[in-house]
């Protein structure tokens, strides 16, 4: 299980936050793998635009939960090369 900040991408648009965790997954986490990814939610939108996202990858989102009052959090399990 791997840990990814982008909170530091609070003020990026909701679809550079959202094409990087895709980059993330491709690069740095193997299929089958979980990784947790960790963002500011300036605009709701983005929640359910991330759902979506990983959704259309054919990764598996596992849980999605507000961690604070500003922070969210998604956890992700990439899909296995024979899933995607």
């Amino acid at each position: 299980m791997k840990r990814f900040d982008l909170r530091h991408l609070r003020n990026e648009p909701n679809s550079a936050v959202i094409e990087r965790m895709g980059a993330i997954l491709d690069q740095s986490v193997r299929p089958g793998e979980v990784a947790i990814f960790m963002f500011e939610v300036v605009d709701f939108g983005i929640v359910e635009q991330s759902a979506e996202a990983i959704r259309d990858r054919g990764d598996i989102l596992m849980n999605s939960l507000r961690f604070n009052r500003v922070d969210w959090t998604l956890v992700v399990k990439r899909a296995n090369a024979c899933q995607a």
